[in-house]
């Protein structure tokens, strides 16, 4: 994949006159890239191109201008791409939450692997030793977690919900979602009536969803308070379709249940024996099964001892932390979230875990005075969020450690610390590969193995 636009443009009066244009490559989030042709006022310059696929010819019509790219949408394919696809959803096109329907399965997952390697290329100087298989699950009902905008729209006389459009300035009019878990995502229409018929209507601005084992839970933000008609027809829906719902009348902590009184959320991680509960807007893996094809993995590159005391940055609940607690001496998890490092605790001692420990930071600050940096640890495993690594990596003596995994949602800040690693501390990018953890988007989680030593 070619570099994608920066997030932020400038946008300019477009032409709105469909050209042909012949596609070179695929940007980082899923459009096809061309260069205007020779005639057009700004031959040469890129252009993103919605819809699109590499090697297709096709007639599009500018959206958006501004000083380095152009922006167009498909209106005609005119030559398709052996690699195209009929996109399962009626919302393709319209809807942000997919970007790459169009495309085939197994040509997703190979896309999402260029834009590794050419990240760690290009960023961080490096080329893994090994590139490791790309890891795959179901492709569709995967996601488990998630957040629906509501809006009520008087032009329409009725209530949409759904995810933001490719214009994030609407949302998507969704009937359905084959992406989302089946138990959600038929719903939809039936989830947008219900509020639809809520006095308080125009006060619910999303609805947040997440699903364990055995319970699906519904979070309703609300900003003004909802009288008993509204509650009663909410908990109505619950019964109807046996959801958990919950409401949020303002921050974080707000959240509460209205039915039932004390709905469990948790799930099971089978291979290790470990149930992970949770609370409904805590941060957990979008893709089940693949969620479990990563643990696995990260535990066998890791290959963590009996004898050994592993380190988990980023721990979350626990993800990583309680399978490795089955496998090593000791294990220490360090999260920034005060809460989650709460339910991490419970979850350990739920299990009966006795060999793990977790503790509160910051890792992106300063960390001289937590006393967990200075344990010898033998192993490192950490899961950053987008903007990485970098903080925690330059402050972290990783003296004694005999192997690092990284986990990474984002290709640019892995290759980034990897580069780090590398170059600066002397260690040797062994393997790197990516995970479909979000089938049909343009997002890329990949996982990578450092050794001491430059080979």
């Amino acid at each position: 994949m070619a570099g994608s636009p920066p997030p932020v443009r400038t946008v300019a009066r477009s032409d709105p006159t469909p050209i042909p244009l012949d596609i070179l490559d695929l940007s980082h989030d899923g459009r096809g890239v061309a260069r205007w042709p020779a005639g057009h006022a700004h031959a040469g310059k890129t252009v993103f191109v919605a819809g699109a696929l590499p090697g297709e010819r096709v007639l599009a019509r500018q959206t958006a201008r501004s000083r380095s790219f152009d922006e167009a949408a498909t209106v005609e394919v005119l030559q398709a791409s052996p690699d195209r696809v009929p996109p399962r959803c009626p919302h393709f096109g319209t809807c942000g939450g997919c970007a790459l329907q169009h495309l085939a399965e197994d040509r997703q997952i190979h896309a999402k692997q260029r834009v590794l390697l050419e990240n760690l290329e290009r960023i961080g100087k490096v080329v893994p030793g090994e590139v490791l298989p790309p890891l795959t699950d179901a492709a569709w009902g995967y996601r488990r977690k998630g957040r629906f905008s509501v809006r009520r729209v008087e032009k329409k006389d009725r209530t949409v919900v759904g995810f933001r459009e490719q214009d994030p300035r609407f949302v998507a009019d969704l009937s359905e979602c084959h992406t989302v878990i089946p138990r959600i995502g038929t719903r939809i229409a039936a989830l947008a009536a219900l509020i639809d018929g809520l006095k308080a209507r125009r006060e619910i601005p999303q609805v947040e969803f997440i699903a364990g084992d055995d319970t699906v839970a519904l979070v309703f933000r609300h900003l003004a308070p909802l009288d008993e008609a509204d509650r009663a027809a909410l908990v109505a829906f619950a019964r109807e379709h046996d959801f958990a719902v919950f409401l949020q009348p303002g921050g974080v902590d707000s959240v509460h249940p209205l039915w039932p009184q004390d709905p469990q959320l948790a799930f099971t991680l089978p291979e290790w024996n470990v149930v992970l509960h949770f609370r409904p807007l805590d941060f957990i893996q979008v893709n089940r099964g693949l969620n479990e094809k990563m643990i696995a993995r990260a535990l066998a590159l890791l290959e963590p001892q009996a004898d050994e005391r592993v380190l988990d940055l980023f721990c979350g609940l626990g993800n990583f932390t309680l399978p490795l607690a089955r496998l090593a001496r000791e294990v220490v998890g360090v999260e920034g979230d005060a809460g989650l490092v709460r339910r991490a605790r419970e979850n350990a001692a739920h299990n009966a875990l006795g060999n793990v420990e977790f503790h509160a930071a910051d890792l992106a600050q300063d960390l001289g005075g937590h006393p967990w940096m200075r344990g010898g640890f033998d192993r490192l495993l950490l899961d950053p969020p987008r903007s990485g690594a970098d903080g925690v990596l330059r402050q972290l003596s990783l003296k004694g450690l005999k192997r690092i995994v990284y986990v990474s949602c984002h290709p640019g800040s892995l290759a980034r610390d990897a580069g780090f690693l590398v170059h600066e501390r002397g260690w040797t990018l062994r393997a790197a590969g990516v995970m479909d953890m979000f089938p049909h988007t343009a997002h890329v989680e990949s996982i990578a193995l450092f050794e001491p030593g430059r080979g």
